[in-house]
């Protein structure tokens, strides 16, 4: 079975929708926000003020936010400030944490269909191979006797290979027919693709930019574009470079987690089945939370600097 294990670092396409192609990833992402909303609205409807006592559901999501809350005060001190906050480190959280797990669901990754690819490109470059020393045998007619049968014993060798590698008159007329298979799972966590991650680092990073404006006004740019000195210059174009690091360690950071948990079960498993996988299963869950709850607390940080004022920082 090693023989067929496939690992591909970009997410591949399930199916179209017209000019649009729908990745495993984003089928993953779909689905993913379908039951987040779902449950939000089943938790809301149990939040009834006519019902004498809270469902545990709700209990549960109730201490749930509140421990958030707590937790983005400390950061924030302020009280206004945590209630905006709020909303973005939930959906964060519970998106990212949703996907990191879904990809641990038995099937996710394993069930899909196989692809055929074609290997014409392949062919040509081997019917190249084996005609050139033709061409070259042609050409001999003017060498040392010598010459020409070195080139008449490469030619046989050559034409050996061929026979070797399968190469018939009829392979080589329609090249079309050698395919290969590729296995194409249907499901793929969306965190272990970097398109998703690099989305979810460009919007908060685009957040953090709003959110300094609501507070500081269009001065909040002053920062990335400081000319009253040469120091002050120089550090804004720190400040700029910094604003770029951010959604690159942002990305890389959770795609690479998750990924690499990925593989390393994909590889375990397929090496020994059923029960060495299990430590590391238990692991990528760990994995999977402290990489939601990493990524949605750097969010708020980035969010509180953003609204304080420059000056006083300094």
């Amino acid at each position: 079975m090693a023989s067929e294990l496939h690992i591909s670092i970009s997410a591949e396409r399930v199916f179209s929708l017209g000019p649009l192609n729908i990745s495993n990833s984003i089928l993953t992402s779909l689905m993913v926000s379908a039951l987040l909303i779902i449950g939000f609205l089943v938790v809301s409807s149990l939040a009834r003020p006519s019902m004498k006592k809270p469902h545990p559901l709700q209990n549960i999501f109730e201490y749930m936010i509140q421990g958030f809350y707590r937790l983005i005060q400390g950061i924030t001190g302020d009280h206004k400030k945590t209630r905006l906050f709020l909303p973005f480190f939930m959906t964060f959280f519970l998106f990212i944490l949703a996907n990191n797990w879904f990809g641990l669901v038995p099937g996710v990754g394993t069930i899909g269909f196989r692809e055929t690819e074609t290997g014409t490109e392949q062919m040509v470059l081997l019917q190249h191979e084996i005609k050139t020393p033709v061409a070259l045998a042609a050409t001999a007619t003017a060498q040392a006797p010598a010459e020409e049968a070195q080139l008449e014993n490469n030619l046989v060798e050559t034409e050996d290979a061929g026979g070797e590698l399968g190469i018939t008159e009829e392979a080589q007329a329609n090249p079309e027919e050698h395919q290969t298979s590729i296995f194409i799972p249907y499901f793929r966590a969306g965190t272990a693709d970097l398109n998703t991650t690099i989305a979810l680092a460009l919007f908060t990073m685009i957040m953090v930019q709003v959110i300094g404006v609501k507070y500081q006004g269009l001065g909040y740019f002053k920062k990335f574009f400081d000319l009253r000195n040469p120091i002050m210059f120089f550090v804004s174009i720190l400040e700029t470079v910094s604003e770029v690091a951010k959604v690159l360690s942002f990305s890389f950071r959770l795609f690479g987690n998750i990924f690499a948990g990925e593989v390393l079960l994909v590889v375990v498993g397929s090496l020994i089945p059923l029960i060495a996988p299990m430590p590391f299963y238990g692991l990528e869950i760990f994995v999977g939370l402290i990489q939601a709850l990493v990524f949605a607390m750097l969010a708020v940080v980035f969010f509180t600097q953003a609204s304080a004022s420059h000056e006083g920082e300094h």
